[in-house]
């Protein structure tokens, strides 16, 4: 009965699962989950954690052992999505953006937005003017540590902290003295929704960029926001596309195709190219999904939508949550006390962690920082002069390799790029998703080409889930070869001919189903005596009793004539 007992009970053991979910303030919550649990019951655990009734904005993302991102789903189990090992890592982060994010009810949700948004503007997912960015810098500050006090604040304080993948000293001069002359007297929670209003008037508000190449080989990152699907070159939006003209989105492979329907009733099909399968349809799901939340007006009207035309082929998806129109009528009615928010203050490292100062160095070893350094070095000139599935800009731009420390920037003071006052853009190039580099050295070293600091919240992110250094060396080198070999190398041909082999099989197979089908519904109709309405209808039509008597009967005879001569044969042999 005791060993009965203790099988039982390691049964059970093995059926739980950890799960740690790193926040938007870089806090972490450790759970345990059953092996049938649905995505939902952690997420709702999580919402509970914050305190967070608002929660249709956000999801959990978690990242496979192939480096691709994916978005939780809340209607599967959370284990047969995970294909790594337990225990499990994932991130909460901004799924949705809200449309008005300072028309939010409660100051919680406004207070994780504004920390998403805040990790946006540091990853140079988020572009501004010079203007722009020292206002929001100057936000961040006063939330952060209040009005200035010049006892506590010497002269270049805001150089401490990092708010940008690269910084000026102008820039900072300028953050300073917005917080000292305009902002005083304002609290966390005004300086967090000015800072809000702020950010929701940019135009990359709210952008997630997926990397892809179009149809002449350039490299583009595809993006959707509250208000339609984005296309971005370098920092610049080349297209823009309300929802209510995105007629339908579909992939196959890696090629994304999207169809856009004018108002002089003309369609036109966008065509992009993702690196891999896996991350075109990432990119595919996250189009359907966003579509859904935005533009329709009941959750009701959510249907599946398929990857292809024929419904034996392709992949199909269902948008399983509340639209943005049902979030917003369900906020307005809350009503409760508003939740205690706990407000870290912020420490010189603490909003933006970089390799270069702050409390989360020591989270990576001396050695092992020192290699990467080391390796960040060596293979500046050979990176920059190779393909790169994020464009570096031009050359002033690519030369920059910044510093934090007031010497490493008077040595290095003819390589610092020069922010111009007209347009500032935090990095040279958007921070794709997922990230294109499958090594942590490749990707401190796109950074640091850049001219962005290396943060070690973007190597626990990538490394969530993911291999050991070799198996993630590996997988990089065979991303790269994708992009590089532009589906000419052997393996991806062969993988595009047994793709197309399947897809022919998978044809004969319904074509043979659907004739099985039919003949056994015509045998039903000719040879059984079932006095059905339905049958008794079709064989009272005059075209199914020429049928029958002028081919079916015929050929009846003709077979059973057959049949009786070859079972005569083999008797008499």
């Amino acid at each position: 009965m005791l060993s009965r007992w203790m099988s039982g009970s390691s049964r059970s053991l093995e059926r739980e699962y950890s799960c740690t979910v790193r926040l938007l303030d870089d806090s972490e919550y450790t759970c345990t989950i059953q092996r049938d649990a649905k995505g939902q019951y952690l997420f709702d655990l999580l919402c509970h954690h914050l305190n967070l009734l608002e929660k249709d904005y956000f999801g959990i993302r978690f990242v496979d052992p192939d480096k691709q991102r994916h978005w939780l789903e809340f209607t599967k189990s959370v284990v047969k999505q995970m294909r790594a090992q337990p225990p499990f890592t994932m991130c909460f982060r901004v799924k949705f953006y809200p449309t008005d994010p300072a028309a939010l009810k409660e100051e919680i949700t406004r207070y994780l937005v504004f920390l998403q948004i805040k990790r946006d503007l540091y990853h140079g997912r988020l572009l501004c003017k010079t203007s722009d960015a020292a206002l929001l810098a100057a936000y961040i500050l006063q939330a952060e540590i209040g009005d200035y006090d010049p006892g506590k604040h010497p002269e270049g304080y805001s150089s401490k902290f990092q708010f940008f993948p690269k910084h000026s000293e102008k820039l900072e001069r300028k953050i300073a003295e917005i917080h000292k002359t305009e902002l005083s007297g304002q609290t966390p929670a005004t300086s967090e929704l000015n800072f809000l209003r702020k950010a929701q008037t940019l135009e990359t508000y709210g952008v997630d960029p997926h990397p892809c190449k179009d149809v002449s080989g350039n490299a583009a990152f595809l993006a959707f926001t509250p208000f339609g699907f984005v296309v971005l070159q370098g920092n610049k939006r080349i297209h823009f596309i309300k929802w209510n003209e995105v007629a339908k989105m579909k992939f196959e492979g890696k090629t994304f195709c999207l169809y856009v329907s004018q108002k002089e009733e003309k369609k036109i099909a966008l065509t992009y190219f993702a690196p891999t399968p896996e991350a075109c349809k990432h990119l595919w799901k996250c189009g359907i999904e966003n579509q859904a939340f935005y533009k329709l007006e009941k959750s009701s009207q959510v249907r599946t939508v398929s990857s292809s035309n024929l419904f034996f082929k392709g992949s199909r998806f269902r948008y399983s949550g509340r639209v943005a129109k049902e979030v917003m009528e369900s906020s307005a009615k809350i009503k409760r006390e508003p939740p205690e928010i706990h407000r870290a203050g912020l420490v010189p490292s603490r909003s933006c962690p970089s390799i270069t100062h702050g409390p989360r160095l020591s989270s990576v070893p001396r050695t092992r920082r020192r290699a990467v350094h080391i390796s960040i070095m060596e293979g500046l000139e050979s990176l920059r002069d190779s393909a790169h599935s994020t464009p570096v800009r031009s050359a002033s731009h690519g030369d920059a390799f910044m510093s934090h420390s007031r010497s490493s920037r008077a040595e290095s003071s003819e390589r610092v790029a020069v922010i111009s006052d007209e347009i500032y853009s935090p990095a040279d190039s958007v921070l794709p998703t997922p990230v294109a580099e499958h090594s942590l050295e490749l990707m401190l070293l796109a950074r640091q080409i850049n001219g962005a600091p290396c943060s070690i919240e973007e190597e626990k992110e990538s490394e969530a889930n993911t291999p050991t250094a070799t198996e993630a060396d590996e997988t990089g080198g065979e991303f790269k070869a994708l992009w590089q070999g532009g589906g000419g190398d052997g393996g991806t041909q062969a993988a595009q001919v047994n793709k197309f082999v399947l897809s022919v099989l998978r044809l004969l197979l319904v074509t043979v189903g659907l004739l099985f089908v039919l003949l056994l519904l015509l045998i039903i109709l000719t040879e059984s005596d079932l006095d059905i309405a339905f049958f008794r209808d079709i064989r009272q039509t005059p075209e199914f009793e020429q049928f029958h008597y002028q081919y079916f009967c015929p050929l009846r005879r003709w077979f059973a004539c057959k049949v009786r001569s070859v079972l005569s044969l083999l008797i008499d042999t």
